[in-house]
């Protein structure tokens, strides 16, 4: 089967145009509702969670280890320690436990 891809590129351009158009165009007032500029406010850190979670889990050999280097790295972020604490202790413990398991 021979597909035309600048046909699939035109058309994916048009959707993501459309998407980020008709918010534009549909709302012309500001929000004023509490409940909706909340949930507009937290939807890039939700959508960055849903994206990165996965992937910490499966970007390892076990999700075993995956699941304790989660573990550890909200531990020590919950703690206060730094965004280079946090990943060197998880890659740390993927090291380990990958060793060991």
């Amino acid at each position: 089967m021979n597909h035309n891809v600048y046909l699939y590129i035109l058309v994916m351009a048009g959707v993501t145009y459309l998407i980020r158009l008709l918010p534009l165009t549909l709302i012309k007032k500001e929000i004023k509702n509490v409940y909706i500029k909340s949930f507009l406010y937290y939807v890039p850190y939700v959508t960055l969670s849903v994206m990165t979670f996965p992937a910490i889990l499966y970007a390892t050999a076990s999700i075993w280890s995956g699941a304790a280097a989660l573990a550890i790295a909200i531990l020590l972020a919950y703690r206060g320690k730094s965004l280079f604490q946090v990943s060197l202790a998880g890659c740390a413990a993927v090291l380990v436990l990958e060793l060991f398991l």
